[in-house]
């Protein structure tokens, strides 16, 4: 039997557009109206898709819909998607912040939110204070507030400012001390926003820690939305991956993510899209050993790259990373006119790039791509993530090993020596 701690079904947000208060009178009165006599709420089924990104033509734009998933005690469910997709609206609605339109959550035990900055925080009390409010708002006692009062503090790293009103602290120390009462009062489930990132890396790392006692060791459910894939590759085993308001992903980390940064492109070339006012890279293509976006490990790999120049550009500077299914930066390679002292004439021009013998190991891989002005650092084009690939390994080069996914990102030749002492 699965022990579901949180439930959400057929969970929808609808939001008016335009100026709160303006022009909505006369909605209440037809909503008011409909209620009375048992029928439906009329503006149910109007609204369109929340895609922040094309002017739409009602009034109305549904936030979210149609959510339905569930969370088992001790895990930690990720939450991904671009800005605008949802995942806030989600958690506000999760933590009781807003009320769903259409729908149910159903949990068992106390949330504690971290949604924002000082979520919950009164800027006048002292932290000292906000502790045993927030501890207060949990459903805890004075006594069980007090036994675990001097682990938050030393967590949050703000002893010295603990009975200093809490308006003046910076974003920082808010969120670390916010952080600690929320993982340190045991609610049973844990709801954590974009708000680690706020944090210095030392920060991070304490909470990302902290994160994993709580649902391996603790046994406490963690929702944790963040932008950072490694965060979420480290802490989750489940993903959700909200797309306009909507779930396009329900599954295992790894795949979710490969997803989410692939974004179901394949294509090995990249085509620039409007007119061109400034340096820009106009077309990426990458050349594989392999049809099918497949490079065999230790073979010839080729980036080409056409940039377009309408003016005239003295130290112009083009690098670009290879980078793995997580975004993080494998290789680096760049090319730099001021380490030539070529002036570059307007005009489009073709460059190429030869890794005689790429030894990426096995995965996925994509390009990113920088174009600039050497000296004064003016960034010209930035490409993120475009020409996706893999790598195979076709042969064992290792004697009897077994190649096994994640072992590296790189091997490099090198040469042993053993002596006898």
């Amino acid at each position: 039997m699965k022990d579901v701690i949180l439930k959400a079904e057929n969970i929808s947000k609808q939001y008016r557009l335009g100026t709160v208060g303006t022009g909505t009178l006369s909605h209440d009165l037809n909503r008011w109206w409909h209620r009375i006599r048992g029928k439906e709420d009329p503006y149910l089924k109007i609204g369109e898709t929340n895609d922040r990104s094309v002017k739409g033509e009602s009034d109305y734009v549904w936030a979210l819909q149609d959510i339905n998933f569930e969370v088992e005690r001790g895990k930690v469910l990720g939450i991904i998607g671009k800005n605008g997709a949802g995942k806030s609206t989600l958690l506000k609605i999760l933590s009781k912040v807003t009320a769903p339109t259409t729908g149910t959550i159903k949990s068992r035990g106390r949330i504690a939110s971290l949604l924002e900055v000082g979520t919950g925080f009164n800027g006048e009390l002292t932290g000292r204070e906000n502790v045993y409010l927030n501890g207060a708002i949990l459903g805890m006692t004075k006594k069980e507030i007090t036994a675990k009062l001097d682990e938050i503090i030393d967590f949050s790293g703000c002893e010295r400012y603990i009975d200093t009103p809490v308006k003046r602290y910076s974003s920082g120390m808010t969120v670390r001390l916010a952080f600690a009462v929320a993982a340190f009062l045991e609610p049973e489930i844990l709801v954590i926003d974009e708000v680690l990132a706020v944090g210095d890396a030392e920060f991070q790392k304490k909470a990302i820690g902290k994160m994993q006692d709580i649902s391996k060791g603790e046994g406490r459910t963690v929702l944790f939305v963040s932008h950072d894939m490694n965060a979420i590759s480290i802490l989750t085993t489940n993903l959700i991956i909200l797309k306009n308001g909507n779930i396009c992903f329900k599954g295992d980390t790894t795949e979710g993510i490969k997803k989410y940064l692939n974004d179901g492109s394949n294509e090995l070339s990249y085509m620039a899209k409007g007119d061109n006012f400034i340096p820009k890279i106009i077309q990426i293509d990458l050349l594989t050993s392999l049809p099918g976006s497949v490079h065999e490990f230790g073979k010839e790999l080729k980036v080409e790259f056409t940039v377009n120049c309408p003016v005239d550009v003295e130290n112009l500077a083009l690098s670009f990373q290879i980078i793995d299914e997580f975004e993080n930066p494998i290789v680096h390679t760049w090319q730099i006119d001021s380490e030539h002292q070529i002036n570059r004439n307007k005009g489009t021009y073709r460059f190429s790039c030869t890794y005689e013998k790429l030894r990426l190991y096995i995965g996925t891989y994509s390009i990113r791509a920088y174009l600039s002005e050497s000296k004064s650092k003016e960034r010209f084009d930035y490409i993120n993530s475009t020409c996706n690939f893999k790598v195979e390994m076709m042969k064992n080069i290792r004697g009897d090993y077994k190649w096994q996914k994640g072992t590296c990102r790189y091997i490099e030749d090198s040469i042993w020596e053993i002596s006898e002492f």
